[in-house]
Parts: structure tokens; C-alpha cells; sequence
């Protein structure tokens, strides 16, 4: 069981991911975000719990709806606004946008834009490892329409043949835009009853509980360092924003929108502290903390430059020398 300090700082973490992604949502309806972006309210214990069983040195991959992920991985808040608003202080250099997030400081790799195309990556990432002679493990974090598209079999494949140190997680919100994915897909669960056909282990997780999250993310890293191979870990959980910035989410059932809201992480967490003997002042003392960071990292990203027009000419291409050609 996982010790109330511990489980403290994750709550701290998962309220902390919330506040952004609320000021996110607000910064877009004042016309200050550039470009589109994909909430990832509601998702955050999959995020937390997963870093959370991640050495720094470990990849870490994430689809457009990748915010929670970054921050998880140490990016700060204020980092995460000022990128969204395309100023110079963003993680990115004001470059990638709400859909491109990338914290390579701490080995978070990027934000994909195209569906299911970082897996083949991480797996190339986990390759890359073993060339090089160390225990690090790769994670590809997708949705669950992901599981849908021909990169997704592949990745898995080449990863089952190679025993490749990769873990394969499925944020499965049920939803792959505005189509239920039980709609368009023969198995009950798209990624991990996919398993057995790559001759892998395959879990079906409570993404919204960040001890379970974490739990098997553990055992999955574990299994990876020791050369075992993939696993895929399908983690349930549910978005409480539409797909994106102007998607009203009417398509879902309301009885079904209340019964997720009310198994909320945030909501989880705290029962749980609250049991653990965690006074409810010292949430509460939490929370007003990650509103007075987030409201000094919005003030902050608005008083922040546009970045230089030169800027636009730096960081766009890598050679590697001849080496990497031949």
C-alpha cells in the first residue's frame, strides 16, 4: 500500500495538472491560445501514476492530449500556458503548441499529431536502448482509437519480436473523437484483448485510481528492465471535456457523464487520504497552492515575448554526420 506522503504529492500533482488545464481551457475562450487544444482533464492519475514508476532517464511518448503527461514528467505549468500562447518562455520555444509538448530534459519525447504514429518511435526508442547497452524503458501513451490504426500492430509486433523494453498504455476514455470506440472495434477492449495475438501480456487497469495506474506500471517496467519484453496496459478512464476546443460533448450519455464524474481522480485520491488520516485543512491547503501557482504561471505566460522572428530558423533539423547515413 502506498504511504500518505507519497500519495499526498501525487494528489498534489493531479490537482496541480487539473488547475492547467482549467486555465488552459479559459486562456483559449479569452483568444489567447494559439491553434487547437485537447483537454486531458480527468486523465490525470494515468499520467502521475505512470511517471510515478519512471526512472528520469525513461521515455516517455503522448498523443496530442498531452498535457497531463508533461507536467507529470516535470514540466511547470507555467511553461506548459506560455507554449500553448506561442511566447519564447513556452517548453517548446513557442513552436509546438498545445499538440506538440515536449519536455526532452526529462526524456518526455514529444506530443504526436498524428494517431498512433509515435509507437512505432517508442519502440524505436526502446531498440535503442538495448543497442546501447542500458535498462532504460520506453512508454507509448495512446488513446484508445489508436488501437484502430495499423502503426498500433506493428509497433506491437516488432516489440514482440525483438523483446524490446516498451510498455504500451491505452488512456482508453472511450471515445475516439465523437465515435465510441465499442462502435467500430470487434474485441470489449481494443488494446488489451489485442495481447495475446503478439504473444504478450495484456491488463485492464482502473486508470482513474493512481495507485492501480501505478501499481502496473511497475510490475510492466520491471518485466522490461529484466528483458522480458512489452506488455499493454489498457487503463480505463474518461475525459471531461469534449474532444477538443469546440467539441460540446452532446453525444454522450448524460447518465454516463454523471457516473464518471463521480468516480472523478481527484474524488479517489482523496477518499483514499482522507482514510489514510490526512485532515481534509491539508488538501484544501493543497489546493489553494496549485491555484496560487497557476495563477502566477498565467500571469506570468502573458507578460512573456513573442519570440524572435530568427527563432523560426533554429532547432529545426539535426545531422548527426555521416554516421547516421550509412
Amino acid at each position: 500500500m502506498i504511504d500518505a506522503e507519497r500519495l499526498l504529492s501525487w494528489y498534489h500533482m493531479m490537482v496541480l495538472i487539473r488547475r492547467t488545464e482549467k486555465a488552459a481551457q479559459d486562456l483559449f475562450l479569452a483568444g489567447l491560445v494559439k491553434g487547437t487544444t485537447h483537454l486531458a482533464a480527468g486523465q490525470e492519475a494515468v499520467a502521475v501514476g505512470a511517471s510515478a514508476a519512471l526512472r528520469d532517464d525513461d521515455y516517455l511518448f503522448a498523443t496530442y492530449r498531452g498535457h497531463h503527461h508533461a507536467i507529470a514528467r516535470g514540466a511547470t505549468p507555467e511553461a506548459c500556458l506560455a507554449e500553448l500562447m506561442s511566447k519564447a518562455s513556452g517548453l517548446c520555444a513557442g513552436k509546438g503548441g498545445s499538440m506538440h509538448l515536449t519536455h526532452a530534459a526529462r526524456n518526455m519525447l514529444g506530443s504526436y499529431a498524428i494517431v498512433g504514429a509515435h509507437l512505432p518511435i517508442a519502440a524505436g526508442a526502446a531498440w535503442s536502448a538495448g543497442l546501447r547497452g542500458t535498462d532504460q524503458v520506453a512508454v507509448a501513451c495512446f488513446g484508445d482509437g489508436a488501437t484502430n490504426i495499423g502503426a498500433f500492430h506493428e509497433a506491437l509486433n516488432l516489440a514482440a519480436v525483438w523483446r524490446l523494453p516498451v510498455i504500451f498504455l491505452c488512456e482508453n476514455n472511450l471515445y475516439m473523437e465523437y465515435t465510441p470506440i465499442a462502435s467500430v472495434t470487434a474485441v470489449e477492449h481494443p488494446a488489451a484483448d489485442r495481447a495475446a495475438a503478439y504473444n504478450l501480456p495484456g491488463h485492464v487497469i482502473d486508470g482513474n485510481d493512481v495507485e492501480v495506474v501505478y501499481e502496473a506500471m511497475s510490475e510492466a517496467v520491471a518485466r522490461a528492465r529484466d528483458g522480458a519484453g512489452p506488455t499493454i496496459l489498457e487503463a480505463l478512464t474518461y475525459r471531461h471535456y469534449g474532444h477538443s476546443r469546440t467539441d460540446p460533448a452532446k453525444y454522450r450519455p448524460q447518465q454516463e457523464v454523471q457516473e464518471w464524474l463521480a468516480r472523478d481522480p481527484l474524488l479517489v485520491t482523496q477518499s483514499r487520504l482522507l482514510a489514510l488520516g490526512v485532515p481534509k485543512e491539508s488538501l484544501k491547503e493543497m489546493q489553494e497552492q496549485a491555484d496560487k501557482v497557476v495563477e502566477a504561471a498565467v500571469t506570468a505566460a502573458k507578460a512573456a515575448p513573442e519570440p524572435e522572428l530568427e527563432s523560426a530558423f533554429t532547432d529545426v533539423w539535426a545531422d548527426g554526420g555521416a554516421s547516421w547515413r550509412t
